[in-house]
């Protein structure tokens, strides 16, 4: 016979608490205290908590300082933003043109640069401008359409912003003229209005125009992608322009941006190539955001 030890007596020990919740039923408390189920994490049947990262942002200025609370804001302060900025810019191209086209044609070489310049620098100083900071400093209908196919600027916005910034153009424009006169009428001022040369056909030219937007589509999707690369992202498209405009200007005209033209052209009386310029850059930036897409580097787009 094997002798076994008397079993313990059981004591009772209270059960745990039973606590009442919003669905009627009863829910056991854990017998640590109240606080220790909060310490314990979820449960086996927990599930992953709603996304909560950044959704699309409204393009480039923005990006520079986003903190945890930053988002787009509403659209129209957003979209008077980008109007205003447009004319601003096209205001001084104008004022640049008429200054630099002057009666000394040794100097004609080096117009394309020094405008380059002065673009891309306005370009960058106005992304980074608190007006920039709020709108996104696009001021480019193909950089607006880039963005959306990129997958950071909702494409609900792609037409006000450049309806916004196409008016802001005629705006600026129409400004130079009232403050300098009838000298930016007249040849070879003509509003600032881009011109290809003779040599470049319709069709040259809108492979230009798509091919530096299909490029600058790229350098977004790459410099949007890290933080570092927004910071710089602004002067990465000031000098990207500079170039454009020293290089190409004197060839299909280095525009690369439908606003750039729209409002020159218009006032100028210089349509018979607007189309070229409107449409060209549209198409770059459409395929840039897709070989974006081919390479991982594009979100989706909303």
């Amino acid at each position: 016979m094997t002798l076994t030890p008397a079993p313990e007596p059981v004591v009772p020990r209270p059960g745990p608490e039973i606590r009442p919740t919003a669905t009627g039923h009863r829910a056991p408390e854990s017998p640590h205290g109240p606080d220790a189920d909060a310490d314990a994490g979820p449960g086996p049947d927990a599930g992953p908590g709603p996304d909560t990262g950044p959704g699309p942002d409204t393009g480039l200025g923005r990006d520079l300082d986003l903190g945890p609370d930053a988002g787009p804001g509403p659209l129209l302060p957003r979209a008077v933003c980008e109007a205003a900025l447009t004319a601003l810019l096209l205001f001084l191209i104008v004022t640049a043109v008429r200054w630099l086209v002057g009666p000394d044609p040794g100097a004609a070489a080096a117009r394309p640069a020094v405008l380059g310049a002065v673009v891309g620098t306005l370009l960058a100083l106005f992304m980074v401008s608190p007006p920039g900071r709020c709108s996104g400093g696009h001021l480019n209908p193909a950089v607006s359409l880039a963005l959306w196919r990129l997958g950071v600027f909702p494409g609900r916005e792609v037409v006000p912003y450049a309806v916004a910034q196409l008016a802001g153009s005629v705006f600026g424009v129409w400004c130079a003229g009232l403050v300098w006169g009838p000298v930016t009428a007249r040849p070879p001022v003509r509003h600032a209005s881009v011109r290809a040369d003779p040599a470049w056909g319709d069709a040259a030219v809108l492979a230009a125009e798509a091919g530096v937007l299909a490029g600058s589509t790229l350098m977004l999707a790459v410099l949007l992608a890290s933080p570092g690369g927004r910071r710089v992202l602004p002067y990465a498209v000031g000098l990207t322009t500079a170039l454009v405009i020293g290089v190409l200007g004197p060839l299909s005209g280095g525009s690369a941006n439908p606003a750039r033209q729209f409002g020159p052209a218009l006032l100028a009386g210089d349509t018979g190539r607007l189309w070229v310029y409107v449409l060209g850059p549209a198409l770059g930036a459409v395929l840039g955001a897709w070989l974006a897409g081919r390479t991982g580097l594009r979100r989706t787009a909303g």
